[in-house]
């Protein structure tokens, strides 16, 4: 469903030029779905099918800054997609939940979001690790 709000917080890129996710927000260029605080919208470079990012109304800079009723309603959009995705979708066998916060860290946009990423069985050949996958050497212990 897509939704229309005000972001509390302006961007912290130029106001002329809000951030990636900022703009999806305001001009709804996505199929955006509403969760209070937090909307949900397909990532533009998915993982895999059905990989949603999961995104703060105000414009944070990562997910350490979420409030009390963000980190809820997070956990709530996460719940509510997991859902729709497997009763839409057999194959899907397991999921990733990923942040990046910070350059080093592998964050691209700065403003805050969830990576929610459907997983099948052998959509890589060796999934032990998992989101250790983030330093190739530290993915088998």
């Amino acid at each position: 469903m897509n939704s229309s709000f005000a972001l509390s917080n302006r961007c912290l890129s130029d106001t002329a030029t809000p951030c990636t996710f900022c703009r999806i927000v305001r001009n709804g260029t996505e199929e955006i779905h509403d969760f209070g605080t937090m909307v949900a919208f397909l990532d533009s470079y998915p993982v895999s099918q059905g990989h949603f990012l999961v995104v703060p109304k105000r414009h944070l800079s990562d997910y350490f800054e979420l409030s009390d009723d963000e980190l809820r309603d997070s956990n709530r959009a996460l719940r509510d997609l997991r859902v729709n995705l497997l009763s839409g979708d057999s194959s899907i066998a397991g999921f990733n939940i990923g942040v990046n916060c910070g350059v080093a860290a592998g964050q691209t946009v700065e403003h805050a979001h969830i990576h929610l990423i459907p997983r099948r069985q052998g959509d890589t050949p060796n999934p032990r690790g998992g989101v250790r996958g983030v330093i190739p050497a530290k993915m088998t212990y």
